[in-house]
This record gives structure tokens, C-alpha cells and sequence, in this order.
């Protein structure tokens, strides 16, 4: 039994594949332990199924929510003398150009837990000055006394020549703490970048390290069979860069975790693309929390430069972005009196209003449900009836509280439904700045892209949202609440490898007359020979299973005197892919230029086995009228409609459906305006026409 979970703020969702039986179901998230839900459905599993094999697949936001709320470890950074500043430093860029009183952030750490040590690696890896002992058991004893929970060892140079690292590390071993060391999270140059992802790493170690190891613990009483003898179970984490790892790897380096989450949505997003025959996709990913956006032609695209939090990452992560948009978002007025929805999400508790769980604040998912675009009787299926009383009061509180507020800002919210409507339209505006940023920003035009939306919340705002940029046509997946479990289910076992290598390219290779087994050619190989060893030494220590190692060879590539790079892959025509690459991104080219190599990057993966995706005929008829539950008037713009309401549980392939309507199934909603039309394909899919008359 294969077992897909994705812990989000507001619920756990479960995709569950046993015979090529599959099932979905979500449960509430509990804030505090959010093991705990995973727990509970676990142990039923495993009573339901005579204690077979689980292999589980699980992409977490632990570590994402310990990074953005400052909850982490109690960390301590050693480096060498003189770049205890670094992370303060950083690359002075201005988040506000024109803000002159702009205040930075805090850092990860305060000064008083920073020791810089007297050791020197030069540039091209001569260890100029080794570590004294006499320091190093001086620094011990402080760092004992500090109560540090966890430590960052990230010296200058060491990606070249890690000695003076390991001379420190083989002195803290004693005091019995994690220890992120850069030359094995990062060994690539660029101090501020470096140092700051070894620091994250350190400063997630102890409580994603202690979530996994609870959830392990979990797992390992809740297999026991009646002769207390535990059931087998496989544990792997998703990882940012769209593959998963090891429990045990993941707790090492959960600052690959960060964004676990959404790459499963991006994963299974390709894979639908894949199987629809697309090429240009955008995918929306919209929960209760968040509201998470990538755009990619072909495969999905990978980056080393993110930022989290305010801080740099350099591991390889999706490229996806998010704002603080969910149906969880909460109402609010800002501080020049405007109506605001968000990024404060009302989670899993208190929740919504309409949840009855204690929420009493107006958010997103209580404006649908007063405008009737969510139906309160068809909520998880019909298993969880939302409360209309308690949102319509939540709304009516707002109102009243702030009413001298609302009528100096506009005299347009009287009403608790012009409310929900402006709460919307906020919220929808959030979302389209993500999308725009992530296409027309990017160089790209979204009409010659299709929208894949899923989570709870997608289908809710994914034709308005289409509209405002021009799409004209919109996909909704089957189990669109459950589609991020799904995709952490087919992801692979990864593991990404990088080491910093400047070298310059030979003029000849430049123009093509370079020997195909030249020095040039024969160092590159053979420095990712040494990076394929110890990957595999890496996977085998891990116990992944056994099977094909495929390897995937890149370059980050640059002009001699450029400060930025592009990746391409490693092949005899890498520095004409270079060039076309350069001229996309910025304008120009210049084939005569140098070029200069700065990194090596290797991908060994695993392929999983995944389930197959059926594609039936479609029905004769059209008519889905089988599948018609009601009539109901609904809002939309500036009027009620009377609206159709749909069971997506029995709808077909082929089946039609005119707007406005509404599809309600148990993970989700999906909202047809009117002038839209829908279709059922073979896959089960909705494919909305946004523009159909």
C-alpha cells in the first residue's frame, strides 16, 4: 500500500493506492502536532489492512512555517575570523529602493552567538592557516555554557578544501548537537549565500529532525501487530526540488524541505500535462493557507536562488511562488483604511468562521459560502455541514466594529455581502500579481498557456482569475483538494549534488573545433565522476532501494567578468544552448565572448513505480443532468444568478455542463461563471472554455 500525505495549515490530505484501488480522504490539521493526524489515519490503515506494508510519501510544511514564524532552533554559527558579519551584510540590496527608513529584518542569530576561528583556505584550496586546538576547545566550552541548540560551521573556502571544517566538527562532536557543516550542505562559492542556507539548516535541524523522529516513533508503535512485533513501513520526505529523500536525510538537511509542500503540486501538474499532451502550463495551487504559482514549458524549472523568510537558499528548489492568499485568509483593513484579505490565515484552529471551530473573523472561504458559491450542505461530501449563521454574524461583527472606517474608505460595504464580494476581489487581485509575476514579468504571454488549478480553494477563483490574464482555458483535475498528495506519490528518489568548479572555456570548444575527448572535456567528467561516487555512496547509506540510476548533468555558465550565471546541461553544444539561453533571458548574446564555467550539478534519481493514469471513452451523451442536485441563486459580480449545482462524483467523460454553475465534490468546489462553458474529458477532468457563449 502506497500512502501520499501533504500536510498543509488547514488540513492533511491523504491519497491512498493499494491494487490500483485509489481512495482520498482530509482531516483537520492540528497546528501543534501535526504529526498527529497523520498518526490517527495511519493506525487505521493499518488495522484496515491486517498490518500490511505502508510506503509512505510525505511532503510537510514544518519546516516552511518554523523558517516564516521564527520558531527555530537557538543556534550557533562558527566561521572564520572577520565574516562574523556576513549574514548581517548580505548583498545590501534594498527590498524598497525608495523607502528611506525601510528597517532589515532581524538576523537568524544575535551577535553574542557567533565565534569567528583563525584558519585560512585560500582561494584554490592551500590551507594557509589550520585551526589551533587551544581556540577550538576555548570556543567548546563557551558554546556549552551558551545553551546553543544547534550549530552552522561555514568557513571561507571550504567547498575548495574542507580540512579546517572538519577539524572544527571533529571538536564539537562531544557536545552532542546537530552540526550543519557547508562543504557537505553547500560546497559551492558565494560566502552570503552559503552561509545563510547552512544557517537555515541549522536553524530547522532540531525540530524538523524531532517532527520526523515523533512521526517515526508514531509509525513504529501504531504497526505493532497483536504478537507486538512492528509491520513494515517506508518513510520518505518530499523534497523542494521535486524529488523525495530519506527520513533520515531529510532530518540532516531539512532546508531541502522548505518547500516540500507545493512541489508536490507542481509534480503532479507536469504529469497531467504529460498525459493531456500539453506543453505550456501554468499551475495554481490555492489551500486554506497560501496560494502557490509556477509556470513552465516542458519540464518544471529548477532554481538555486531563492528566498525565504527574507533570506537566501541555495539548494535547488521549484520554481514556484507564493503569496498569503488562501481560503483561510482573514479579513482586515489596513493601515490607510483599505480592505485587505490576508496573508493572516485563520488555519485549522480557529478556522473559518462557518467551520464552527472558534473562528469568529471573517475570511475568504466565509465569503464564498455567503454568495453561494460554496454550498453548505456539500462540504467534504456531505460529511462536514459549514454553519452560514456563524459567517454571516462574523461579517455583521466586522462591519459594525469598523464602520466609521468603512464609510471614510468607500460607502460601497454596507453589507455583509458587499464585504464578501470586496474580500474576493482583494483576494483575487493578490493572486493575479502572482500569476503576472511569474509570466508576463518572466517574458512570457499566459494566453498561450493553459491553468492546471487545484487545492480546496482553486476552483473557487481559477476562471476569474484566467480571465483577468487572458486564458482561455482552465483544467481542474479530479480530487483537486487531494492533487499535492497525489504528486508527492509520483514523485522519484532524488538526490541533487553541486561543487563549485571556475574554469574557463578553452576558445576552441567555444567554436566547436575542440577534440570531443579533450583536457578541457576530461576534467569536467571526471569532476562529475567524483560527484556521481559519493552520490551513490550517499544513496546506498540511506538504504534507498535498489534499482536504475539515472544521472543528470548541468553547468551553471557564464561570461568571463559576469556575476550571474545560467544552467544548462552538460553536453558538446552546452555553450551554444548558453547563448540562446542568454539571448531569452537578457536581450543579447555574444558568441565570441569567454565563457566560464562556475558550478557542477548532478541529479541522481530513482524512478519510482507510479500509478497508471486511465483515459475512457466518452459517453454518447452530452447531458449531465444525472449528475444534478439542485438550483440555487448565486452571486456573481454585482447580481444573484440562478445557478446550477452538480455532483462532480457522477459526472462522465463527455458530459457538458453550461455557466454559471457550480461542481461540488469532497475535496473542493469549482465555480463555471456564466459565459463559461465546461467539459468532462477522458481523464475525468474539467476543461473550462472561460470565453464560450
Amino acid at each position: 500500500m502506497r500512502v501520499g500525505i501533504d500536510t498543509g495549515g488547514t488540513f492533511t490530505d491523504f491519497v491512498v493506492i493499494e491494487n490500483s484501488r485509489f481512495r482520498v480522504f482530509k482531516v483537520f490539521t492540528d497546528p501543534g502536532y501535526p504529526e498527529s493526524a497523520i498518526l490517527k489515519e495511519i493506525s487505521r490503515l493499518y488495522e484496515s489492512n491486517n498490518h500490511k506494508q505502508l510506503v509512505i510519501f510525505h511532503g510537510t510544511t514544518v519546516g516552511t512555517n518554523t523558517l516564516l514564524e521564527r520558531r527555530g532552533a537557538k543556534v550557533a554559527l562558527l566561521t572564520t575570523s572577520g565574516f562574523e558579519e556576513v549574514i548581517d551584510i548580505g548583498r545590501q540590496n534594498r527590498k524598497n529602493l525608495y523607502n528611506l527608513n525601510l528597517l532589515k529584518d532581524a538576523p537568524l542569530i544575535p551577535d553574542d552567538l557567533r565565534w569567528g576561528i583563525r584558519e585560512r583556505v585560500s582561494s584554490d584550496g592551500i590551507n594557509c592557516e589550520k585551526p589551533q586546538k587551544a581556540e577550538l576547545k576555548r570556543i567548546r566550552k563557551e558554546l556549552a555554557k551558551s545553551r546553543a541548540e544547534s550549530v552552522a560551521v561555514c568557513l571561507l573556502f571550504s567547498f575548495v578544501n574542507p580540512a579546517n571544517e572538519q577539524s572544527v566538527v571533529k571538536e564539537l562532536q562531544e557536545l552532542g548537537l546537530p552540526i550543519s557543516i557547508s562543504h557537505e550542505i553547500l560546497p559551492i562559492y558565494r560566502e552570503y549565500e552559503r552561509l545563510s542556507t547552512v544557517l537555515i539548516n541549522a536553524y530547522l535541524a532540531p525540530r524538523v529532525g524531532k517532527y520526523l523522529s515523533n512521526l517515526e516513533a508514531g509509525l513504529n508503535r501504531t504497526s505493532k501487530t497483536k504478537d507486538s512485533s512492528p509491520a513494515e513501513h517506508k518513510l520518505y520526505i518530499m523534497q523542494s526540488s521535486g524529488g523525495v529523500t530519506s527520513a533520515k536525510r531529510a532530518s540532516r538537511e531539512p532546508v531541502r524541505t522548505i518547500l516540500s509542500g507545493p512541489a508536490g503540486g507542481v509534480v503532479a501538474t507536469r504529469r497531467l500535462g504529460d498525459a493531456l499532451q500539453l506543453e505550456r502550463v501554468i499551475s495554481f495551487d490555492m489551500g486554506g493557507t497560501s496560494a502557490d504559482v509556477s509556470l513552465f514549458v516542458g519540464n518544471p524549472r529548477t532554481i538555486n536562488d531563492a528566498n525565504l523568510g527574507g533570506l537566501p537558499v541555495a539548494v535547488p528548489v521549484l520554481d514556484v511562488h507564493s503569496v498569503g492568499a488562501g481560503g483561510g485568509s482573514i479579513a482586515r483593513l489596513d493601515e490607510g483604511g483599505s480592505l485587505r484579505a490576508g496573508p493572516e490565515s485563520a488555519g485549522a484552529l480557529p478556522g473559518p468562521a462557518c467551520y464552527g471551530r472558534g473562528g469568529t473573523q471573517p475570511t475568504v472561504t466565509d465569503a464564498h459560502l455567503l454568495l453561494g458559491r460554496i454550498d453548505e450542505e456539500q462540504f467534504l461530501g456531505g460529511n462536514y455541514r459549514l454553519n452560514k449563521k456563524n459567517a454571516q454574524t462574523a461579517f455583521e461583527d466586522f462591519l459594525r466594529r469598523r464602520s466609521a472606517r468603512l464609510k471614510r474608505m468607500t460607502a460601497a460595504i454596507k453589507t455583509p455581502i458587499d464585504l464578501a464580494r470586496g474580500m474576493l476581489a482583494v483576494a483575487n487581485a493578490t493572486m493575479e500579481k502572482a500569476l503576472r509575476v511569474i509570466s508576463v514579468e518572466r517574458g512570457h504571454d499566459p494566453r498561450d498557456f493553459a491553468l492546471v488549478s487545484f487545492g480546496g480553494a482553486g476552483g473557487l477563483h481559477a476562471v476569474d482569475l484566467a480571465r483577468a490574464l487572458g486564458i482561455r482555458k482552465v483544467i481542474v483535475p479530479e480530487n483537486p483538494g487531494t492533487f499535492s498528495a497525489q504528486g508527492v506519490l509520483l514523485a522519484d528518489l532524488v538526490k541533487d549534488l553541486s561543487k563549485s568548479e571556475l574554469m574557463r572555456v578553452p576558445r576552441e570548444e567555444i567554436n566547436d573545433r575542440l577534440p570531443r575527448f579533450s583536457r578541457f572535456r576530461q576534467m569536467v567528467n571526471r569532476g562529475y565522476e567524483k560527484l556521481e561516487i559519493a552520490g551513490k555512496a550517499e544513496m546506498r547509506a540511506d538504504r534507498f532501494p535498489s534499482g536504475r540510476i539515472l544521472a543528470e548533468r548541468k553547468l551553471d555558465v557564464r561570461y568571463v567578468g559576469q556575476s550571474y550565471e545560467l544552467e544548462v546541461a552538460w553536453s558538446s553544444e552546452f555553450s551554444e544552448e548558453f547563448h540562446a539561453l542568454h539571448q531569452r533571458a537578457f536581450g543579447y548574446c555574444d558568441r565570441e565572448r569567454e565563457l566560464e564555467i562556475v558550478n557542477l550539478k548532478l541529479r541522481l534519481s530513482i524512478s519510482m513505480s507510479k500509478p497508471k493514469i486511465r483515459k475512457e471513452r466518452l459517453g454518447k451523451s452530452t447531458d449531465a443532468a444525472p449528475a444534478f442536485l439542485n438550483r440555487k441563486f448565486v452571486w456573481f459580480a454585482s447580481r444573484k444568478h440562478p445557478t446550477s449545482l452538480y455532483d462532480r462524483s457522477k459526472l462522465r467523460p463527455g458530459m457538458k455542463i453550461k455557466g454559471p454553475a457550480i461542481v461540488a465534490e469532497y475535496s473542493s468546489t469549482t465555480v463555471i461563471p456564466p459565459g463559461a462553458t465546461c467539459e468532462v474529458d477522458g481523464y475525468r477532468n474539467l476543461i473550462i472554455n472561460c470565453y464560450a457563449h
